[in-house]
């Protein structure tokens, strides 16, 4: 019998209480390997279980991942169209009475390997790493008009990434069309008012600003999409790249600037 140890519990009630019926729902079907009649409905009624409980899991583990930005989102799909995919493939009905109980055995040894390989090597991971994709405090400048409009940058930067990560889409070209011009008016109306506001504000390094602003949008500019077309998942992922490095590395060293300017000249006037 399978036994949910401490190990496995990830901290996340929603999660860990699932698992654990998932473990009851093997160890049940252990129990019916010592049944001697009516094998072959209660395996079909297990195995149906099994499909339906892990197909609703999977969906409420996906959200979980999806609302905390989890990097390892699309790592864990994978995993999980895999383990669906074996779920289907089985078919106890076209067995003969002496190959259904060993047939079940080897689907149920299957089953709590994966288990515990999936909890143990993938599961207990989530939550644990930043996205890259996320707006986290040291990127704010205390400007709450700023940070809002940055933090949907990363957003769309994001919706960029999924678009890439959906395996279910083979030609993706309408979609990266769409995330990439939304992107592009996005910015281009972020920058007329992060400019704005610091034109009112007087800050002094409005100008640099301005040159750093106009040299991503000529960088967005230059974006072919009938080269996207050609080769979507080289192109994309290097915009993808390019948007994150650069986002990073201009709201670290640049836009935080204009809160501390603004933090200092508090600091005089309080003076």
């Amino acid at each position: 019998m399978l036994q949910f140890t401490e190990d496995c519990r990830l901290g996340i009630p929603e999660i860990d209480s699932e698992h654990e019926r998932l473990f009851a729902l093997v160890n049940k079907g252990y129990a019916l390997l010592n049944q001697e009649e009516n094998l072959r409905p209660a395996a079909k009624n297990l195995l149906k279980h099994l499909r339906d409980y892990a197909d609703t899991h999977f969906i409420h583990e996906e959200e979980y991942m999806r609302k905390i930005d989890d990097p390892e989102l699309s790592s864990q799909k994978r995993e999980h169209v895999d383990f669906t995919n074996r779920m289907n493939a089985v078919d106890f009905s076209r067995l003969t009475d002496e190959q259904l109980r060993p047939a079940l055995e080897n689907l149920l040894d299957y089953l709590a390997r994966w288990l515990f390989g999936h909890i143990l090597g993938s599961d207990i991971l989530i939550g644990k790493f930043e996205s890259p994709f996320a707006f986290t405090s040291k990127y704010a400048t205390g400007i709450d008009e700023i940070d809002e409009e940055h933090r949907q940058l990363f957003r769309m930067v994001k919706e960029t990434h999924d678009v890439i990560q959906d395996n279910l889409v083979f030609d993706k070209y309408d979609q990266i069309v769409y995330v990439v011009n939304r992107l592009k008016n996005y910015t281009k109306e972020h920058f007329k008012h992060e400019e704005a506001y610091m034109e009112r504000v007087g800050y002094p390094g409005l100008l640099k600003q301005r040159e750093a602003h106009q040299a991503f949008c000529d960088k967005l500019a230059e974006i072919q999409l009938e080269d996207m077309d050609n080769n979507q998942q080289a192109y994309l992922e290097n915009l993808i790249e390019f948007l994150l490095n650069w986002l990073s590395v201009h709201i670290l060293h640049m836009d935080k600037e204009i809160g501390n300017y603004l933090s200092d000249l508090t600091h005089e006037i309080d003076l």
